[in-house]
């Protein structure tokens, strides 16, 4: 009968033949799916492109590297120092442990009992050359920014609070699913059209291209969303490709990413319009809180209360200064012109108070319609209400202010009338000029034999000369007609 073995029994049989057999060995490959937990642990994977080992750098190894202390294969003896032709001293410089980089690691085998996989617990790690995949993400970075493909003057600007999202990436990953949540709690209302593709595989490139041409010709959307959750730097290498690069210059809506997670950067990031750490991060760029927005109602309402209340100020100060001209004007055809002044200031001020509130009116009814779509309906209705009132309130305060003005200005214009020189002449009463100084004649004492007067009447100017010394007298009623001899 074979002898039956429990599990337990069998992974311990094959631990004792692992590290009996491989007490010591030295593995080259490309690092992948690096993890550093607070314990000061790296854990990383060694890839060939056909097969990968798990590795674990225990942190007091590390420390011995950095220390400068020598590594002993237990199985010979041998005293292992860092190969200096890797660029690196026996000083104890620690490689970077990078997705894509190609390391040479030297260690013993083991078995983790609890799941059933051997490992390779490293004593030993140095650089052994820039892997492949490192190598052509370097150079077709290089490349593409040669061609301006990253530079800001290139990139368009995001539209505020976008209504339609088209999303690229993945119906079945979680990305699509951070993305959603995010966009309903937001509680916006806005539409979003998934456009499906690959987001790892050597079919990726040309999926997601396609994908996004796509959702550029039918031109829906005001901005597309190009997401996919993390992953090693084989996973994410779709995000590398010229290919996808290239479909996000060439469309002519905005472009967003949110590819992997916060340390991840692909070649799609530098191309992107905007570079999202993740997917959820992608979504909160694009909507705000509503919290957010209400207080940029808020602000709006004020600086258009504001900006009213300085027109107001403005208009009255105007007023105010054509009051005092009219306190300094002559009469007849200045009074009119000042008025004239006064009626047209009046029409810009209700034709500019038109204007305001029109103009700021419209908008706010704009930003409220598209505020009743998502949420917050009643509240919008009542603050436009209250808002309303306060603007009809204002009209009328305005208006109360317009006809007090004008008001004044009659009684101005009447004392102004009674100051006329043209009204005695109505009554019968004359003018009298010397011709020579072209001045009024004051006094009897002025009118000397020979001088020659223009005597203004109501119709015309009579000449006149004094023929003799003029006497004091007081007359009992105005002259009419006739000619005037002194």
């Amino acid at each position: 009968m074979p002898t039956i073995l429990t599990v337990a029994e069998l992974t311990r049989a094959v631990k004792d033949v692992l590290e009996t057999e491989f007490p010591f060995v030295w593995v080259r490959g490309q690092v992948g799916n690096v993890s550093r937990p607070a314990s000061g642990h790296i854990y990383f994977t060694l890839t060939d492109g056909e097969s990968a080992l798990s590795v674990v750098w225990f942190k007091s190894a590390q420390w011995r590297r950095e220390e400068g202390g020598a590594v002993v294969n237990p199985a010979t003896g041998e005293i292992l120092e860092p190969d200096d032709t890797s660029g690196e001293s026996a000083s104890g410089h620690v490689p970077d442990i990078e997705e894509g980089r190609e390391l040479l690691c030297a260690g013993r085998l083991n078995v983790y009992e609890r799941r059933g996989v051997y490992q390779l617990v490293a004593e030993l790690v140095q650089q052994e050359g820039v892997g492949d995949l490192h190598l052509a993400f370097e150079a077709l970075k290089r490349d593409l920014a040669q061609r301006g493909w990253f530079d800001a003057e290139r990139k368009k600007p995001l539209p505020s609070h976008p209504w339609r999202v088209a999303l690229v990436t993945s119906p079945r990953g979680a990305a699509v699913r951070d993305f959603l949540r995010l966009a309903e709690e937001r509680g916006w209302g806005m539409q979003i059209r998934l456009y499906p593709a690959l987001v790892q595989g050597d079919r990726a490139p040309k999926a997601i291209a396609e994908a996004l041409a796509r959702a550029d010709d039918d031109a829906w959307a005001e901005v597309v969303a190009l997401v996919r959750g993390g992953g090693s730097l084989e996973d994410l290498w779709a995000f590398n490709s010229e290919e996808v690069a290239r479909a996000m210059v060439q469309s002519r809506i905005p472009v967003v990413t949110g590819v992997g997670h916060e340390p991840d950067v692909t070649i799609a990031d530098y191309v992107a319009d905007r570079r999202a750490a993740t997917p959820s991060h992608a979504a909160q760029l694009l909507w705000p809180r509503r919290t957010s927005l209400m207080q940029q109602v808020d602000d709006l309402q004020l600086r258009l209360e504001n900006a009213f209340a300085r027109s107001m100020h403005v208009q009255s100060d105007r007023l105010h200064t054509l009051r005092r001209s009219l306190h300094r004007a002559s009469p007849g055809e200045r009074l009119d012109r000042l008025s004239q002044g006064f009626t047209q200031g009046e029409r810009r001020l209700e034709r500019n108070r038109e204007q305001f509130f029109q103009r700021h009116g419209e908008r706010l009814s704009r930003l409220g319609q598209r505020l009743g779509r998502g949420f917050g309906v009643e509240r919008i209705r009542t603050e436009h209400t209250e808002l309303r009132h306060a603007v009809d309130r204002l009209h009328r305060a305005a208006a109360a202010h317009l006809d007090r003005a004008a008001h004044v200005l009659e009684l101005r214009r009447s004392r102004l009338s009674g100051l006329d020189p043209a009204l005695p002449l109505e009554r019968g009463y004359s003018l009298v000029r010397r011709v020579d100084t072209n001045t009024f004649l004051r006094s009897i004492e002025d009118a000397v034999p020979g001088l020659e007067l223009a005597i203004q009447v109501r119709d015309g100017i009579v000449p006149a000369r004094v023929s003799g010394r003029a006497e004091s007298f007081v007359p009992s009623s105005p002259a009419k007609g006739g000619d005037h001899e002194a």
